[in-house]
């Protein structure tokens, strides 16, 4: 069916983006959101001011960005203090209306909550990428939760994409073992004797 007026939606031109981390991916999303025309602000306790100044992003403590935001981008690694990061007392303190993106880890949203904060219309929407449990299970209740969009997680299954991480991988590599840098090493204190 032609059914435009089934399809209408919101433009990012004027909205505010929060990021919860802002690290080097919640910086790339940083500087396309603002090509939009989005302010951007950010919750991330490991950045600095002078970091967040250089991205052009203003930070601000959880529950400002929560309140604050029209879309919130997640960009944090699951641990012990980001697991079921937004559960259902932190997904009720967002904006009425705003869209949540997690295209970091699963586990980051407590998924039930998220259903929930969803049916009741609390969301406008929200997109993930990443699930507590992968592949998602078909009983799950995100599968008939209404305005959320599911796909894997494949932002880098591109063939440039591919190119740039064996580039990386092998420039770390020699940096490890020519001058013993371990630049861009996950846990690299692990690797040093």
């Amino acid at each position: 069916r032609w059914d435009r007026a089934s399809f209408q939606g919101v433009e990012l031109r004027g909205r505010t983006l929060g990021l919860i981390g802002a690290g080097r991916i919640g910086t790339e999303v940083a500087r396309r959101a603002r090509a939009f025309g989005m302010d951007v602000i950010a919750h991330d306790p490991y950045l600095s001011a002078e970091r967040a100044a250089e991205i052009g992003v203003e930070m601000v403590g959880l529950d400002e960005l929560l309140a604050l935001s029209d879309v919130i981008s997640l960009h944090v690694p699951l641990n012990d203090e980001t697991r079921a990061l937004l559960d259902d007392d932190l997904l009720g303190r967002v904006k009425k209306g705003a869209f949540i993106l997690n295209v970091s880890r699963g586990g980051v949203i407590d998924e039930a909550a998220l259903t929930k904060a969803l049916v009741e219309e609390h969301l406008a929407g929200a997109a993930l990428d990443v699930f507590e449990k992968e592949p998602l299970d078909p009983e799950s209740p995100l599968r008939t939760a209404p305005n959320l969009v599911l796909t894997p997680h494949i932002g880098a299954s591109t063939e440039e994409a591919q190119v740039a991480v064996a580039r990386e991988v092998a420039i770390a590599v020699r940096l490890a073992l020519t001058d013993g840098v371990y630049q861009g090493a996950v846990n690299a204190h692990l690797l040093i004797k």
